[in-house]
């Protein structure tokens, strides 16, 4: 939480967005806050003084503003740009000058301002204003995990009344973000958890208050893609004691064609940051898409389950299974870290029980047949003849968490009673 007067670092192209970033400079000031601006043009001059010039922008990514305008490569210049701007970004941060951040682009500007974004940790406020928010063409592993973004609408050519209301909002979300945030305070180790609704995967129900008496702090990551993503990210930065990584659906998403997915590296992050991670299967036997579009044709004819208005889903086949297996495995076995899968041989999802619309007996023999055949070594595979949201499966996982913590590969619950 900032005391005093917040200090936001606001990034844009002062040389074609001057008028815009003036204006929030405003607003920013009119609330209370100090902005900092940073020009991350390159060919036009800022018809103001920026606080950071664009030559301090590519100075700080080994270049000058004629060698990247000498590149004749838009692109390839404002990806230079981009990596100055986070390097900045960081430093600022680091150096405790700026308490949020705001930026303001279309493609090129949102290109650029997510890497700034995905320079400061999570907890410091970071608002970007785009004209292609909520975008597909926004990569799920390019968003920071509390990136809040807010459409710029009517606002890419000049000022107007319209757009006025959207960069007015974007000044005074980060200036409240700012006095009101909450940074994680990390008194206790962190154990993240993914699972989709308790309607489809449970057992965080068990999970989580077990491991909060054994002094640990809880995260659970919502696995419709942009929750896999805060996780992965998370994972990947080593902000976990360990991890229960229990529902997988968007693996079985990305390597199923789905827009529902956290991107290639899902099941990756633990593994290369070394956090022991207990996974397993959950939700794999099928793939989603949105329920509000025609289903994909080849799951036409299979059987699906609409959750809401918003999201399906359709089973996967026995080669899809198949293949999931071995993506899993793979993973497992690459990962730098203590890991483990646990196989609930009974079900992976509560819609695939004897009776459910996804109950696939044959399907799931597969599956396991297929897992049971691949080498895991140096990883673990423990069998639980439960399925998963039974109260065994969670018992079988709990064990592995204490006998890894045992065995020092995890660290120590804090046990003295902390503040909620």
């Amino acid at each position: 939480m900032t005391t005093g007067s917040p200090r936001i670092l606001l990034i844009g192209t002062a040389d074609t967005k001057s008028d815009e970033l003036l204006f929030m400079r405003g607003r920013i000031e009119a609330g209370g806050g100090e902005a900092l601006v940073m020009d991350v043009g390159i060919l036009g001059q800022a018809p103001f003084a920026p606080d950071i010039a664009n030559a301090e922008v590519a100075a700080a990514a080994d270049a000058t503003l004629a060698q990247l305008a000498a590149l004749g490569d838009e692109n390839a210049a404002m990806s230079r740009m981009a990596q100055g701007a986070a390097r900045l970004t960081a430093t600022l941060h680091a150096e405790g000058r700026i308490d949020g951040l705001l930026a303001l682009g279309g493609t090129m500007g949102t290109d650029l301002a997510l890497d700034a974004a995905a320079a400061l940790p999570v907890g410091v406020p970071k608002v970007v204003v785009s004209t292609i928010a909520y975008s597909h063409l926004l990569p799920p592993e390019r968003i920071p995990a509390d990136l809040v973004m807010l459409l710029w609408a009517g606002g890419l050519y000049g000022l107007n009344d319209l757009c006025r209301s959207s960069l007015a909002q974007a000044a005074g979300a980060v200036l409240g973000a700012c006095r009101l945030a909450q940074p994680p305070s990390l008194a206790r180790p962190l154990v993240g958890i993914t699972s989709l609704g308790s309607s489809v995967l449970s057992y965080m129900k068990r999970l989580k208050p077990a491991l909060e008496a054994r002094g640990y702090e809880v995260a659970v990551f919502h696995t419709t893609g942009m929750g896999g993503r805060a996780f992965e990210d998370l994972a990947e930065r080593g902000r976990f004691a360990a991890v229960f990584d229990f529902s997988l659906q968007e693996l079985a998403n990305h390597l199923g064609g789905s827009c529902v997915t956290a991107g290639a590296s899902r099941l990756t992050g633990a593994g290369r940051a070394g956090v022991p991670q207990i996974v397993a299967p959950g939700a794999t036997d099928m793939v989603d898409f949105p329920a509000w579009a025609p289903p994909p044709a080849r799951f036409a004819g299979r059987p699906s389950h609409a959750h809401n208005r918003l999201i399906a889903s359709g089973m996967c086949d026995a080669a899809e299974r198949r293949e999931i297996a071995g993506e899993i495995a793979r993973r497992l076995r690459e990962a730098q870290a203590p890991s483990c899968l646990l196989l609930p041989l009974r079900g992976i999802e509560e819609w695939d029980r004897e009776g459910q619309p996804l109950h696939d007996a044959d399907g799931l023999r597969a599956f396991v047949d297929a897992l049971r055949g691949e080498p895991w070594a140096p990883a673990e595979c423990v069998e639980v003849d439960a399925h998963i949201n039974d109260t065994a499966f969670t018992d079988a996982a709990l064990a592995v968490f204490d006998r890894w913590a045992a065995a020092g590969r995890i660290a120590p619950g804090a046990r003295a009673a902390l503040p909620a």
